[in-house]
């Protein structure tokens, strides 16, 4: 396959270069940018794309960002693959600001009172992941199941989370969105203005080699 690595790379490297980027986050984030121009497709298709995987970025359904935005760029006709290039603005460096915003917003407009610190959030999660499976396999045993403590997480930080993720979801969603169709517009144009430039000059009968015949297979 065509630029397959020499050396393939494990899954712990894998997951490791998509928590820490080994040549650092601004190149990485050079990269999708550029990457992101070159897409083949229209640029309102592209922007649905990026809007979908930005969206989805600031929604709780930690796990589920890459699936779920996929999904919904499908449903808005939206490229795929720029879904996927959206939700990287959800990352380990980006999630700790996320968090507290969406959460904050949620709890003020849910009219929730409770501590607000992404330390705070992260235990919270993490400890609701627990409770979860445990009561989860209290099901299949004689372990008693207690949901009250997962109640109370859904109630303070989950709701708010899903609630204040949406707006902020939205509104930097948009934003994107009317970023992405100029920029994608303009390279899209240069681009095929460099093309047929390198066309015509390809074409241009006073260069020397312009009505030259073609090299002989094999030819040096």
């Amino acid at each position: 396959m065509v630029f397959r690595r020499r050396t393939p790379r494990t899954m712990l490297a894998n997951l490791r270069e998509a928590l820490w980027p080994r040549r650092g986050f601004v190149r990485a984030g050079t990269y999708i940018v550029h990457r992101l121009r070159r897409l083949p497709d229209q640029p309102h298709r592209i922007a649905r794309g990026i809007f979908a995987g930005v969206f989805i970025s600031f929604t709780p359904f930690f796990g589920g960002h890459l699936g779920l935005g996929l999904a919904l760029a499908w449903l808005m006709r939206g490229n795929l693959i720029a879904s996927a290039i959206g939700t990287v603005i959800g990352n380990p460096l980006t999630f700790p600001f996320i968090a507290p915003a969406a959460v904050g917003l949620g709890q003020w407009l849910t009219g929730v009172d409770a501590p607000l610190s992404a330390l705070y959030l992260v235990v919270s999660f993490s400890e609701a992941s627990e409770e979860a499976w445990a009561n989860i396999v209290a099901m299949f045993t004689h372990d008693p199941a207690d949901w009250h403590r997962l109640a109370n997480f859904y109630e303070t930080i989950y709701r708010p989370y899903m609630v204040g993720g949406i707006i902020l979801g939205l509104a930097v969603g948009l934003a994107c969105y009317a970023l992405t169709i100029p920029l994608v517009h303009t390279y899209q144009r240069l681009r095929l203005h460099r093309l047929r430039q390198r066309h015509a000059k390809r074409k241009d009968p006073r260069r020397p080699d312009a009505n030259a015949p073609p090299p002989e297979p094999g030819a040096r």
